[in-house]
């Protein structure tokens, strides 16, 4: 069985006296330009799908019909997934970003359009969810693999690290932000805001020094390429066993668009203002989470396991919350756990792949987590109707911490079988 040790090539083995600092990667033009790419359409593409989940709560007035719509963004992920990784190791990535960039652009602006004349229906937002479904399958993998490229192998751990805490910290800036406009200007100008990000982040990749770039290392062509990934991942059942552990996570964890709506409806009864508040106080979090998360260079599987623990368990005592100010601020705590966790999963997922398959190997892990994230925006939005919105998120917040414990026993037996496997080879 291979190795579940990095590769060589990606200098995860230097000693912790000559590992580069955390902001070393922050030193190169192409590094500063990318992050500012990452985190701006981070914010903007997760700002389309909360008003896109917000336009589908006010058509329907239904939050299954919000899991529906998280469901339709995420779930082309799980479809495309492989083929995306492929297309992300044979072609050049910038290429990939401008291509996928200029449809997110479109996108947005045909809703600000269409919801700005007061004609648009539900099977219209459905649509665009489906759209960007498929579009982020491609741009995300690409965008994750990208950064070996613009930093190399000497400076790729934190460069790996803290692009994924800013990026993840968009992710949850990005709603608060389209909460703020819609309670202040309406849906169509979330949708606008974004298109203008898009535009954007264009051109922050097309600033970038093609002469600067590391040259990647391609992938190999053939027929079987398409289930490399797979057979790589199933070959290191630490690495499965890690993107395993984010798909749960994602399916009962990250489902903040179908909770928050329905707390701020039905349970603070204080609507889009609410709504937009819950978001920016799970920003906050998220910025100390992603300040913590890029503080800390490794934080190990049995460390992961923990974050994932400790994400359930915040969210399960949100819910609990008799009075507001207290469900506002286990929302930060939230936030907090929400970027440790994502960041470190991420990281230690990228490390451990080699750089020829990487992006097939993040095309399995994004599509998993955000698959599992629209399986969760169904379950969520369905618990919320059953059995209310409290119960709605003591269950998913229990079975998140259910699946860090499961996931957590089964790395441990791993290591027992492989340290007796190796004890015995000493001894013989």
């Amino acid at each position: 069985m291979p190795s579940d040790r990095p590769n060589s090539e990606q200098s995860v083995h230097l000693s912790h006296e000559s590992q580069p600092r955390w902001y070393q990667p922050l030193t190169r033009h192409n590094y500063r330009l990318f992050l500012g790419m990452q985190v701006a359409g981070s914010v903007g593409v997760w700002m389309q799908r909360l008003a896109q989940d917000w336009m589908v709560l006010q058509l329907t007035g239904s939050p299954a019909a919000v899991g529906v719509a998280v469901a339709l963004q995420f779930l082309p992920m799980l479809i495309v997934g492989p083929l995306s990784g492929l297309v992300v190791d044979l072609f050049p990535k910038r290429r990939i970003m401008m291509v996928c960039q200029s449809v997110i652009v479109v996108l947005a602006l045909g809703l600000a359009a269409w919801v700005a004349s007061g004609t648009i229906t539900v099977w219209a937002v459905y649509a665009s969810c489906v759209a960007l479904g498929i579009t982020s399958a491609i741009d995300g993998p690409a965008r994750q693999v990208f950064v070996n490229e613009v930093v190399g192998d000497a400076a790729l751990r934190p460069a790996i690290g803290l692009n994924n805490a800013l990026s993840q910290l968009g992710a949850m800036a990005g709603p608060a932000l389209s909460g703020v406009l819609i309670a202040q200007a309406g849906p169509a100008a979330a949708f606008a805001a974004n298109a203008a990000i898009g535009v954007l982040v264009l051109g922050l990749i097309a600033a970038i020094r093609t002469a600067e770039l590391f040259p990647g290392i391609p992938a190999a062509r053939g027929r079987g390429q398409l289930l490399a990934g797979f057979a790589y991942v199933r070959e290191r059942p630490r690495l499965l066993l890690l993107i395993l552990l984010a798909g749960l996570l994602g399916a009962f964890g990250m489902n903040g668009p179908v909770v928050l709506a329905a707390f701020a409806e039905r349970v603070w009864h204080n609507g889009v203002e609410g709504f937009g508040l819950f978001n920016t106080v799970s920003a906050v979090g998220a910025l100390a989470g992603a300040l913590l998360a890029a503080r800390l260079r490794n934080m190990g599987r049995r460390g992961i396991v923990v974050a994932a623990g400790l994400f359930g368990l915040s969210q399960l005592v949100a819910a609990l919350m008799p009075t507001l100010p207290l469900f506002i601020a286990m929302l930060v705590v939230v936030g907090i756990m929400t970027l440790l966790f994502l960041t470190s999963a991420a990281t230690a997922v990228q490390l451990e792949a080699g750089p020829a398959i990487r992006g097939r190997v993040m095309a399995l892990y994004l599509p998993l987590l955000l698959g599992g994230h629209a399986l969760g925006g169904l379950l969520a939005g369905w618990l919320t109707e059953q059995f209310g919105v409290r119960t709605g998120l003591v269950v998913t917040g229990g079975l998140g911490m259910l699946s860090a414990a499961a996931i957590g026993f089964l790395l441990w037996r791993h290591g027992r079988a492989v340290k007796a496997r190796e004890t015995g080879l000493t001894e013989s």
